[in-house]
């Protein structure tokens, strides 16, 4: 069964005080693995690999573990071995950061099979939460974002060592050959029906070949594939992040003694929440983990936060003595709690092709890299994995890949953008009490009302579909990139305002419906009407939007949003019907007065 609103976590109360036992190990760059590196030393008996495969998955962790059951759950007698770098099992707590999950990955893992281990091995999340809290102490006397109770579609906080130990054995139980401490060395793409051919090394062992129909570059940062083709790719994201996990959870519910500060959420679990602590340029996450340590991450837009201010624990910590004061003095009679520390200068990158017809493919951070912002990682991991299942599907039955590829690429780049453009740019918003709590609800409005919506209904690759959708698409595309220019533009002018109230995404009913509507089932033509609903609740968001901003600044340029608004992005000559105009409006909550964030409804 799965946890209940009121238990968010299979426990409803504050996180347990947890012993310290764990010494600090030293601190280090989080690096990409050295594709030419050998691999570790003697790594006991091998298990009994195949000359040859149906595919070759180049490397164990969540992206390439999940595509395993994938491939087995729709292909039962398909041969697939996995090779990855790391033993197993991996260490809990310090095995990997992307530890928040968000409705997408959530829903993919379920369908897995993974339920049980989710429900019962980690922990339920208590969604997003946001706190504009830079300089202060007193974390009940801003402004906080969130829900006062769970939304109905679930997600989790997951313990990647933990998860990943679980998915290993899954494979292996699943008849998956999957072979821990190896290296690859080399990889043959062979020419028109010829069959690939990896080189590979256990440690310990000697170099073997494998000969395989398809081979999925599932490595991580090392880009195995992408480096050998050349398709390695910037991006316009410049962020970066540091990050480290402590023994012992975050008591956030305990950082104020304020009952009624306490009781605006239904449960005292705001420790399960994934915690935002935000300021100008930069957030801070905190992740509590079922292992029983928390991680805390610093991701910052270097122009307003160099990496030099917090590339040791030390400069960390005194980074939030300065801009989270509140989190600093938690952590601070707690470094002995230290359980790692590890940094990347600038995580977020882009590929030129990650689907090729000539039967490979390229899954999770071997691809593409967005931010961890909103936690999209398993997001695409989902995505990509489910275009790569369809592939080696239609190879399957001697269907051509050619257009298919080309769409599918086309699809997932579109998400990329459309995603990335959250992102670029937006960090200097990100400690506006007015402006951001506007940013997440546009967000998850097109997150929920369109990707999300073809991920739940499983029409991702439905392109009779897609194609039927295209205007709406593209309409959301162009409304999304108008939004985030006049969010950046608007929060240059605004004053800022930090009242102690609660934003409560619980209290917002068509914002609760749009999550729960993700759990219908729906036939191709109910889909295609609830998309093109969810472009109109789109305009209507950002007529309104553009409305509140013009009142409170006249002199801003609304030009580029009101074309999206009008569909220009169409075409000339495509005119679409007036933007609605429901009461109470749907921005009502975020956009009233400042005095009004006192109601009852949001205090």
């Amino acid at each position: 069964m799965p946890p209940s609103a009121a238990d968010p976590a299979r426990a409803d109360a504050l996180p347990p005080d947890d012993p310290v036992d764990a010494p600090p190990p030293g601190t280090r760059p989080a690096a990409a693995p050295d594709p030419h590196a050998g691999p570790d030393a003697d790594a006991g008996p091998a298990p009994s690999v195949p000359a040859a495969c149906d595919v070759a998955i180049l490397g164990g962790g969540l992206a390439g573990l999940t595509l395993a059951l994938q491939l087995r759950q729709r292909f039962p007698a398909l041969s697939i071995v996995v090779l990855e770098r790391r033993a197993h099992p991996v260490p809990l707590a310090c095995h990997k950061v992307g530890e928040s999950s968000v409705e997408i990955g959530a829903a993919y893992f379920e369908r897995l099979g993974l339920a049980e281990h989710l429900q019962q091995a980690q922990l339920r999340k208590f969604g997003f939460r946001f706190f504009f809290s830079e300089g202060r102490h007193d974390l009940d006397g801003v402004t906080e974002l969130g829900a006062s109770r769970p939304l109905p579609v679930p997600s989790y906080q997951i313990d990647r060592g933990l998860f990943e130990n679980h998915l290993g054995e899954r494979v292996r139980a699943d008849g998956t050959v999957f072979v821990d401490r190896t290296m690859v060395r080399q990889v043959a793409l062979g020419e028109g029906e010829a069959a690939h051919t990896v080189c590979w090394q256990r440690a310990g062992g000697p170099e073997q070949r494998l000969q395989a129909r398809w081979v999925i570059d599932a490595s991580g940062r090392a880009g195995l594939l992408k480096r050998q083709l050349g398709l390695a790719q910037d991006n316009a994201h410049g962020a970066h992040a540091v990050w480290f996990r402590l023994k012992g959870h975050l008591p956030v519910d305990r950082w104020s003694d304020d009952p009624a500060w306490r009781a605006r959420c239904a449960t005292p679990t705001r420790w399960l929440s994934t915690n935002h602590l935000c300021g100008a340029g930069y957030w801070v996450w905190l992740i509590p983990l079922a292992s029983g340590s928390h991680s805390v991450g610093i991701v910052a837009d270097p122009r307003f936060h160099p990496l030099e201010r917090m590339n040791s624990f030390e400069r960390a910590m005194d980074w939030l003595a300065e801009f989270q004061p509140r989190l600093h003095a938690e952590l601070d009679g707690r470094r002995e709690a230290l359980q790692d520390f590890a940094f990347f200068r600038r995580f977020s990158y882009d590929c030129r092709q990650v689907f090729s017809a000539s039967r490979w493919a390229l899954v999770g951070e071997a691809g593409r890299f967005l931010d961890p912002f909103y936690s999209p990682g398993s997001d695409f991991i989902a995505i990509g994995n489910t275009f790569v299942t369809e592939l080696i599907a239609r190879d399957r039955a001697g269907q051509r890949l050619g257009a298919h590829t080309q769409v599918y690429e086309q699809i997932f780049r579109s998400f990329y953008d459309s995603t990335l453009a959250l992102y670029v740019d937006q960090y200097g918003l990100f400690g506006d009490p007015t402006v951001m709590p506007v940013k997440v609800l546009w967000d998850y409005s097109y997150y929920w009302g369109v990707l999300a919506q073809l991920f739940f209904h499983e029409r991702l690759t439905d392109l009779a579909l897609l194609s039927q959708l295209r205007d709406e698409l593209a309409l959301g595309q162009a409304l999304n990139r108008a939004v985030q220019d006049v969010l950046r533009d608007w929060s240059a002018v605004s004053r800022r305002p930090n009242p102690a109230v609660m934003l409560d995404q619980a209290a917002i009913p068509w914002f609760v419906e749009l999550n729960r509507s993700l759990l219908d089932t729906l036939d191709a033509p109910a889909l295609r009407a609830r998309l093109r609903e969810a472009t109109e609740r789109l305009r209507t968001l950002a007529e309104e939007l553009r409305e509140h901003v013009l009142d409170e600044h006249p002199g801003l340029d609304d030009r580029a949003l009101r074309a999206a608004i009008d569909g220009a992005v169409l075409g000339p000559g495509v005119a679409l019907p007036p933007v609605q105009r429901p009461r109470p409006r749907l921005l009502e909550a975020l956009l009233a007065p400042q005095a009004s964030r006192a109601e009852p409804a949001l205090a």
